[in-house]
């Protein structure tokens, strides 16, 4: 098969889920272009930040596009690269697209909530304690994931001579531009909010200053080992997990998207070239042989349901409707924005992932993933590294320098999980700040508390605690219960939907689009989980080592506390599904910040002010 058609096929398909799909999907719930956004009534220059519809979509797609797109659907090519597109193209357009747009959606229409401020308001304040306390235990298992990953990136090399500065300065590179980029997006949403910078003229100077940090980048790169960028990538996390969004987050994301969607441009020019040579063919085979599935199968590698968990980003992944609820819904300006930030970027992260299919897919005869039986020939490799040695390989093509195609593929495998990773960090610190408020008032950040309580949802000491759980993970442990990981975010995925069932049914709007993805999704995460606990009770079973308690016995506490979690909420949400009266709860009444109501007054009167003055003209001449 060749990879472009693939390619071709797959962004079509896209296009029309979006375009006939997402769209009957928003005028099916209802979207008001007049209304007042809770991003602009409720401002307040720290979470509260109205902004420009591209720009809600840079934070929400640099979000949510971490290693998910490339990892999980590279591993899950095991059973065949067919049944992986097959997910990636249905799941996207059918479940993750609808489950980040209607988790960002309920949130708007609900005063800017958090879903877990959701679940309390439709299900009730048990439930919301126990989804904050998953939260926040996922977010630091990401915390520690993403640091170990972006750390080992930008590791430099050592030989017996030293520093191997030719292996290192690729990563090396990559670092100082990471680094640049900090200070860099920070100067750069200065300047916009300064000079009210927009548009083409804000895109130029993204483009410019995008340009001068990758010149400086591969004139001084900056050579640390493994700690030496886990202490830099905790640094950076306190920043943006903690600053105004305005400030560091939005600018940055939005620099990164540009980034990031030139790297999908490129991949797909470098794509077409090599079809142009006969060089595109996918070579990996479509459905993995019998005997392949039967070997997988005695490892407890089933396609059902390893393939669904495996595969979240590209698909379905429950931590987007974190993002979604928790940072995008307090940004976006106007309700007709909604479709591109939340159903949009999901259908572009979904094409990011038949990219990564179709470059392992062409790869299979130079690489394969260790230890997963998902490519079987050539030099043993990780996802990532299939990804971007495949994208430079690509891009050579096209004439660009070979180095600057290794620099910029490293960059970005970075940026994406640093993306993904800063916005983690931010989610975990307020999920452990809402866990402590007693109202469920998403204007918390406002309140005012007194001795212990004030102390514990600081913003300050909320992200302190927040990534020093990230950190003690990243040296031990997270590797351990790392095998739930796809199972809980699916699990989070599932809880999602069917709290947008509950919202859906109260609201007196149409659910029914919900009710066969939160199905599968239930029984999807539950039969893994499942699974997981066989397996785990029969390792212990065989013999009690300090190794097997490590590994799993803590998988299966884990997995345990799972399946109870899962089991209350998705109790609890029934009962009040079946329980609730249609239209019982309408949309709440908005609520205001000083700041909100002084800036809409403001923005009335200038434009006021500028009607005038454009009838008054006509009349003078």
């Amino acid at each position: 098969m060749n990879g472009l058609a693939v390619i071709v096929v797959a962004a079509v398909v896209l296009v029309i889920g979006y375009v006939v799909y997402g769209r009957w999907l928003a005028k099916s719930w209802g979207v008001d272009a007049d209304a007042l956004t809770p991003a602009v009534r409720m401002e307040d220059d720290k979470s509260f930040a109205p902004a420009s519809r591209f720009t809600v979509f840079s934070h929400q797609f640099s979000s949510i596009c971490g290693a998910g797109p490339v990892t999980g659907t590279i591993v899950a090519m095991m059973f065949g690269w067919l049944p992986v597109l097959l997910w990636v193209l249905v799941g996207g357009i059918f479940f993750g697209a609808v489950h980040d747009f209607g988790a960002l959606y309920a949130s708007v229409k609900n005063n800017g909530k958090s879903l877990a401020q959701l679940i309390e308001k439709y299900i009730g304040r048990t439930g919301r304690r126990l989804f904050l306390l998953f939260s926040w235990l996922f977010c630091g298992i990401v915390i520690a994931a993403f640091t170990s990953m972006v750390a080992g990136t930008f590791k430099m090399t050592v030989g017996d001579a030293g520093i191997d500065f030719a292996k290192s300065y690729a990563a090396g590179t990559a670092g100082t531009i990471s680094i640049l980029f900090t200070f860099v997006a920070m100067f750069f949403g200065w300047v916009c909010r300064k000079f009210d910078l927009k548009g083409a003229k804000e895109f130029a100077l993204a483009v410019l200053l995008i340009a001068v940090m990758f010149f400086a980048g591969m004139h001084f790169p900056i050579y640390l080992d493994i700690n030496g960028w886990i202490a830099v990538v905790m640094v950076y996390l306190v920043l943006a997990s903690a600053m105004p969004i305005q400030v560091l987050k939005q600018p940055r994301d939005y620099l990164t998207t540009i980034m990031m969607v030139a790297m999908i441009l490129g991949a797909i020019a470098g794509i077409f070239v090599l079809a142009i040579h006969g060089q595109a063919t996918m070579t990996a085979p479509m459905i993995a042989s019998t005997e392949a599935m039967d070997k997988l199968a005695a490892s407890g590698n089933f396609m059902f349901p390893v393939l669904f968990v495996s595969v979240a980003c590209g698909a379905l992944s429950g931590f987007h409707s974190l993002v979604s609820s928790g940072t995008s819904s307090k940004q976006v300006a106007n309700e007709k924005d909604m479709l591109s930030v939340g159903y949009g970027a999901m259908v572009l992260e979904s094409l990011v992932a038949v990219i990564a299919i179709v470059t392992a897919g062409i790869m299979y005869g130079d690489m394969n993933t260790a230890g997963t039986g998902a490519l079987n020939g050539g030099v043993a490799s990780t996802p990532f590294q299939i990804f971007a040695a495949g994208l430079a390989k690509g891009m050579t093509t096209i004439g660009l320098d070979s180095t600057f195609t290794t620099v910029f593929m490293t960059m970005n495998v970075s940026a994406l999980a640093l993306t993904s990773l800063d916005a983690v960090a931010r989610i975990g610190r307020s999920s452990f700040q809402e866990f402590f408020f007693k109202t469920n008032d998403a204007l918390q950040s406002d309140q005012k508390q007194s001795g212990a309580m004030g102390v514990i949802t600081n913003v300050w000491f909320a992200t302190i605690v927040t990534l020093l759980l990230g950190l003690s993970l990243t040296f031990g442990g997270y590797l351990n219960i790392w095998p739930l990981f796809g199972a809980s975010n699916q699990l989070l995925g599932g809880m999602t939907m069917i709290t947008l069932a509950v919202f859906c049914k109260a609201t007196g709007r149409k659910g029914w689009i919900l009710y066969a993805p939160v199905a599968f999704l239930l029984v999807c995460t539950f039969t893994s989980l499942a699974m997981s606990v066989y397996g785990c009770a029969t390792a212990l079973a065989a013999g009690v080592t300090a190794d097997v308690l490590a590994t799993k016995g803590l998988q299966l506490i884990f997995a345990v506390l799972l399946m109870v979690l899962g089991l209350i909420v998705a109790v609890n949400c029934l009962k009040e599904f079946f329980g609730a009266e249609a239209g019982s709860m309408p949309d709440e009444e908005p609520e205001w910040t000083e700041l909100g109501r002084q800036r809409v007054a403001d923005a009335a009167k200038d434009a006021l002010h500028d009607s005038v003055s454009g009838t008054a003209a006509p009349a003078e001449a």
